[in-house]
């Protein structure tokens, strides 16, 4: 008890002695306790399924026995890629979210039994990369002959830095345990002492450190952590490459380095790299107030939201590098769409909204969530895809990607990730600024925290994603008067989506109504929250309703593959048509633009879904039809998928 107080006063010490700051603050997952029926049961499946399942899965496949080596200074690396060192570091983290909720003395053990591990693999500098430590004169391929001379491209020396301070800084947050935080405070030292000015100059080429580093100078305050950080960031487009070559790998932009980050206007390169560093500059920019840095990424989000995301969330679209494409190529064929860029474009929709406060960052957020992100784990908790495929005919896609759940892959970087992000996601729910408080996510939960130094208590009770009806429960420890900025998502405002790439078929004239305690009341509709001011008491309720229609979803004539098709929408939901619903073949049937298909809610199946049915034409003919939530296909074996559909 006593180290989790002292750092927790050390966080408080840090962040007192910084002068600038994101000007919305999340409410932290450890104030936030979830009772969701919808979440609450994958948190949970994570925590006994997924967590143990990639702990075993990092100790079968040789991810521990490389650091057992490393120690050991003796052996041949025995996994494929030098990143591999990051699904342990991502499974402690997980397992610390968890840990800070579920109490958990046998996980507790082993966690640190690892940490051990993985400390005996630092060599006395602090340099942390078993793929060089076990035989550094016959390192990985990919990583060099000497350290950091392969940074920009892929030793991924620095990427798995950046993974391991996260790692440890959770670990450190959830447990008040410094055995994981000094191994990474060691590492970061070193980089400081290598990287910056008069030193060795290098853009990483797998960002992460960027915001990792910003994870540990909000611990420590040791300002040399946030200037490498920034320092990181500035280095992108100093490297000579051939800007006349079309090949990313070979012109920059496959790094996102082929400008200066005040530059770039556009969503580029690996998806993956891409969401990690602009989350890492929103860090940055909010911490420094750098304004170019705003500016930068207030321009690429605008590129590819506007030109660059599939109607479920997806980015990423292009399998080869998997990367973004051009504006406007999003082929449903050989959709990509990584599950990493997913959780990543979470990552950063979160900064933006903490930058902005405006709810259309949240809007993306959502759709992304519920979607094209847990679309990524089975309901099992421990099958996975690597990409989030748009279509499935006979059984494959069209670019040799998994058209069914796998247990694991070599390149395992999307199941770990998922391991340490759903437990964070009470992070997400709440935020407040000064007297304000705002409702982002739909989440039963409660949550504690302070306005002015009076304590609050905020409650949700609902059944969202399924039902509009919202019930959230103010409790002040005495009356207060503060402001309740309750979020009303894009899709009850007739918006698909932010920007114009989607649109919905026709207007939902049913409005959204919200009430204090039972009865009407005035508010101010400002950046897309409902601002509901009121002197608060025990008890008080606002109700929140939110009409949820079937909605047919349009995109733009600027992408040819959609022409003449709509995708399904209810609430923040995507559906998607599978083969085991339907007697006819998914990829056979059109859904006329009147088509009526009504929400009927099957408890008993896929975990608990709304599924949408009605009749659709087959070859002219009149057939049933049902859709299930895009997340929830491939459950049930393979078999033909479907998310956009001919209206004729």
């Amino acid at each position: 008890m006593k180290n989790i107080l002292f750092g927790l006063c050390l966080v408080a010490f840090a962040a007192n002695a910084q002068h600038k700051d994101y000007p919305i603050q999340p409410v932290s997952f450890t104030d936030v306790k979830l009772t969701d029926q919808f979440w609450s049961k994958r948190i949970e499946v994570n925590r006994t399924v997924t967590i143990p399942a990639s702990f075993a899965r990092c100790e079968n496949t040789g991810r521990v026995k490389n650091f057992e080596m490393a120690a050991a200074k003796s052996g041949k690396f025995c996994t494929k890629y030098p990143f591999d060192d990051t699904d342990i570091y991502k499974t402690i983290e997980g397992a610390s979210y968890s840990m800070q909720v579920h109490p958990d003395p046998q996980l507790d053990h082993y966690v640190d039994s690892l940490i051990a591990i993985v400390g005996k693999a630092q060599e006395p500098d602090g340099y942390l990369y078993t793929a060089r430590t076990i035989d550094p004169l016959n390192p990985h391929p990919w990583s060099g002959s000497e350290r950091w001379v392969k940074e920009n491209e892929l030793s991924h020396e620095l990427y798995n830095s950046g993974h391991m301070f996260e790692a440890a800084a959770a670990h450190y947050l959830a447990t008040g345990k410094k055995n994981f935080l000094n191994i990474a405070l060691k590492n970061a030292d070193l980089l400081v002492e290598t990287f910056g000015p008069g030193k060795r100059h290098v853009a990483p080429g797998h960002e992460i450190v960027e915001m990792g580093l910003v994870r540990l100078y909000r611990i420590t305050g040791k300002e040399d952590y946030l200037n490498l950080a920034k320092f990181f960031i500035d280095e992108r487009g100093k490297r000579t490459y051939d800007k006349s070559n079309p090949d990313e790998w070979k012109n920059g932009m496959y790094w996102q380095d082929d400008e200066p980050v005040t530059d770039q206007t556009v969503a580029e390169g690996h998806a993956v790299r891409a969401m990690y560093l602009y989350s890492g500059i929103a860090d940055v920019a909010a911490l420094t107030g750098d304004k170019q840095y705003i500016k930068a990424i207030d321009t690429i989000w605008n590129n590819m939201v506007g030109k660059k995301i599939y109607v479920q969330g997806g980015i990423g679209a292009i399998p080869d590098g998997e990367r973004f494409g051009a504006d406007y190529e999003l082929p449903n064929a050989t959709a990509y769409n990584e599950t990493c860029a997913a959780i990543g474009n979470v990552f950063w929709n979160q900064r933006m909204f903490l930058l902005h406060g405006d709810s259309k960052y949240i809007d993306l957020l959502e759709k992304v969530l519920y979607n094209g992100l847990i679309s990524g784990v089975g309901l099992d908790g421990k099958s996975f895809f690597y990409t989030n495929a748009m279509q499935v005919t006979d059984g494959f896609t069209h670019n040799s990607l998994e058209p069914q759940r796998s247990s694991w892959f070599e390149c395992s970087c999307c199941p770990t990730n998922l391991v340490r992000f759903l437990p964070s996601l009470p992070g997400y729910i709440y935020a407040n600024r000064g007297d304000k408080i705002y409702v982002n996510l739909f989440i039963s939960s409660t949550a504690t925290l302070q306005i002015d130094g009076t304590p609050v208590q905020l409650s949700q009770q609902n059944d969202y994603p399924w039902n509009g009806g919202l019930k959230i429960s103010v409790n002040p420890e005495k009356a207060k008067e503060f402001d309740v900025y309750v979020r009303i998502p894009g899709w009850a405002k007739n918006d698909a989506i932010p920007l114009d790439l989607y649109h919905f078929q026709t207007t939902n004239t049913e409005k959204y109504t919200v009430k204090v305690n039972g009865k009407s009341v005035k508010y101010e509709l400002q950046n897309g929250y409902a601002v509901v001011k009121h002197k608060w008491t025990k008890g008080d309720q606002i109700e929140l309703n939110l009409p949820m229609p079937v909605r047919k979803v349009m995109a733009s004539s600027n992408l040819p593959n959609d022409k003449d098709k709509v995708a399904l929408q209810r609430g923040p939901i995507i559906y998607c048509a599978e083969w085991t619903d339907n007697t006819a073949k998914v990829d056979a049937m059109a859904v006329p633009l009147n088509a009526n298909l009504q929400p009927v809610f099957d408890a008993n199946k896929l975990n608990g879904i709304t599924e949408l049915k009605g009749e659709v034409l087959n070859r002219g003919s009149k057939v049933p039809f049902t859709a299930i939530p895009y997340y929830s296909w491939a459950n049930r074996g393979k078999g033909e998928m479907q998310v956009w559909f001919p209206t004729k």
